[in-house]
């Protein structure tokens, strides 16, 4: 299953992530518990962008969530990961296992929403993603999202997780290039303001009316 291979992931067994054209990359986990893996310049970029009470969508063990809290700003992390949400917890973060497009609490009263480690990609819909980014803001706030800084438009494809000893399901994601954050804002009811490149990544600023 998916969510045990992740959970086994986070927990510290070596694992990756294959496409469905057959490519496959080291799953990114050490740079997500942060610590000396992390990559700071990135995160430190992403949380100055944060302003007041912050959901992190898809927080993982959440170590923005605790960046954003030992900067006194209000936050919360949504993961559907029992264990991420666990590690979150233990290190300071607010946490919730929830699925990002259920029941959340503060609809419409967030003043940031955050889509950080390619989870505008997250079920293959960008659009959706951002769509549910836009219903938690409050008037005037903002989504704050990661997009691919090399990636030209959207590309839904398979993905699965794999070690040495199991396999995971087939899920849908989607690589989202930074191309296209000013048209897939406007579709969600957001506007671009700004482009933030971090290093090899890039953020953006989405604005609510």
């Amino acid at each position: 299953m998916l969510g045990n291979l992740y959970d086994r992931a986070l927990d510290g067994e070596r694992c990756w992530i294959r496409n469905g054209d057959g490519e496959v990359r080291t799953l990114p986990v050490r740079s997500w518990l942060g610590g000396r893996h992390a990559d700071r310049l990135f995160d430190r970029a992403i949380v100055l962008l944060c302003e007041g009470p912050t959901i992190d969508l898809g927080c993982g063990p959440g170590r923005l969530v605790a960046d954003l809290v030992r900067r006194g700003i209000p936050a919360l992390g949504v993961d559907q990961s029992a264990t991420a949400v666990e590690l979150a917890r233990r290190n300071g973060a607010p946490a919730l296992r929830r699925d990002v497009f259920g029941v959340l609490p503060g609809l419409g009263r967030w003043q940031t929403a955050l889509l950080a480690d390619g989870n505008i990609g997250l079920g293959g819909d960008p659009r959706r993603v951002l769509r549910r980014a836009a219903e938690l803001l409050r008037p005037g706030g903002r989504c704050v999202a990661e997009f691919d800084a090399e990636a030209r438009g959207v590309h839904p494809h398979l993905v699965r997780l794999e070690s040495s000893s199991a396999i995971g399901p087939w899920f849908s994601w989607a690589s989202v290039g930074v191309d296209c954050a000013a048209e897939l804002a406007a579709e969600a009811g957001l506007s671009m303001t700004g482009l933030h490149p971090v290093g090899r990544r890039m953020l953006a600023t989405l604005a609510a009316p």
